[in-house]
This record gives C-alpha cells, sequence and structure tokens, in this order.
C-alpha cells in the first residue's frame, strides 16, 4: 500500500492552515506570495460558517498571538498554535513560511508517535485519535499600511481534500499588551459560526466553517 502523506500547511504570518496536497508549483507560489492583505482579499471562495457544530470532532488550529511595543515597531509578535483532532495519518508535517518566523519549538504533543522541528518545519509521525501538538515560536503577523492603520491578516484557513472541503475548527487571541494600539474592526463581521469577542487589550474570534476563511484585524496606531 502506497504511503499516505499529508501535508498541514500554516501560513504562519497569519496564523493559518491548509490541510490539503499540493503541488511544488503551488508551494513555490505560496512561500513567494507577498505578506500583505487588502480588505479586497478577504472573505473570498467557497465559504460557508457553521452555525450547529458538527457531530464530528474536527480538526481544531487554536492561536494566541501576543503584540507588544516592539511589535509595532517590527512586526513580530509572540504565537502560541495548537492543533488538537489531527487527522490520522502515517506522516504529515507543519509548515512555516521560514522568513516570517524564528525560535519555533514544540511544547508538548500527544496521541503523536514522534515529533520534531526541522528547519522551518515541525515534522509527525503516526498521528493516532485524538493527537494535540503545541508549539510557541516568533511571528511576523503586524504591517503597516499606507493609511498608517496596522493589519493582521489570517488566510486562508481551510480543510480541503481533492475537490472537497471539510469542517474546520479556529479560534484566536490576540492579546494586546500595549497601550499604543486601538483595535478598529475584523473582517468578516460577527455573525452565526462565527463569533467575536472584543475587551480592553483583547481580542478574540471562533469560527466553525467549511470552505475558505480569511480574516483581517485592523488596528490604528496611538
Amino acid at each position: 500500500m502506497a504511503r499516505l502523506f499529508l501535508l498541514l500547511t500554516l501560513l504562519v504570518s497569519a496564523g493559518n492552515s491548509l490541510a490539503q496536497e499540493y503541488s511544488q508549483q503551488e508551494l513555490d507560489n505560496w512561500f513567494n506570495a507577498p505578506p500583505e492583505a487588502s480588505a479586497d482579499d478577504v472573505n473570498e471562495g467557497e465559504l460557508k460558517f457553521l452555525p450547529t457544530h458538527p457531530a464530528k470532532r474536527v480538526h481544531h488550529h487554536s492561536n494566541v498571538l501576543t503584540i507588544s511595543d516592539q511589535t509595532i515597531v517590527d512586526g513580530w509578535a509572540d504565537l502560541r498554535q495548537c492543533h488538537s483532532n489531527l487527522d490520522i495519518v502515517p506522516a504529515t508535517q507543519i509548515v512555516f513560511r521560514a522568513d516570517r518566523i524564528r525560535d519555533l519549538r514544540i511544547l508538548s504533543y500527544s496521541g503523536i508517535g514522534r515529533a520534531w522541528v526541522e528547519g522551518g518545519t515541525v515534522q509527525l509521525q503516526q498521528v493516532r485519535h485524538n493527537a494535540k501538538i503545541c508549539v510557541a515560536l516568533k511571528s511576523k503577523v503586524l504591517y503597516q499600511q499606507p493609511d498608517g492603520n496596522l493589519h493582521i491578516a489570517n488566510g486562508p484557513f481551510m480543510r480541503k481534500f481533492l475537490d472537497g472541503y471539510y469542517p474546520m475548527h479556529v479560534s484566536m487571541e490576540v492579546i494586546v499588551k500595549t497601550n499604543k494600539l486601538r483595535f478598529v474592526d475584523i473582517t468578516p463581521k460577527k455573525q452565526s459560526g462565527f463569533k467575536v469577542s472584543i475587551a480592553p487589550h483583547l481580542v478574540k474570534f471562533d469560527a466553525w466553517f467549511e470552505g475558505r476563511l480569511n480574516t483581517l484585524l485592523r488596528f490604528h496606531a496611538l
């Protein structure tokens, strides 16, 4: 039997996740793509939010991003990222854009035979039922815009195999440990299947969906 290889690609500059098999040309196009995104790039593709959660467990991609005074200067932020309910496969990898990450390390994992960092990737073997892995890294996520605002662009998040999209659960917390930024808004807007919570120094979203999800968080520099 041919060995099954599933490439789990994380567009870390935006904390994004794809579950799909890619050609080398598609990977080259992705790695060479510019990081900036505008509102016109958000929420494109086949996207269906799921007001009712699927009965079966689905891949949960969770992120905690911490923005500091220094992040405003250089764009780099602390990111803690976890993946749970991973697909059961003999081998998979989490691939990061090497030019937008540093200090990648594994915090913990379970339900996985072996996990290790290799360059800008996290390699996984023997992924079993209820598998989970958490990593920490520095990620370049905050980009200055011509109008003076700053954006964090995420996406596309998706689980796709061949021509089919599968349910996915993505959550993100952006902790703003600075008084030099004011949150402006987020795209898509809050709706059924896409919860948004805003508090002083904290922005959170929780999405259940099928298809391709892009998000854009806008901040104003004070």
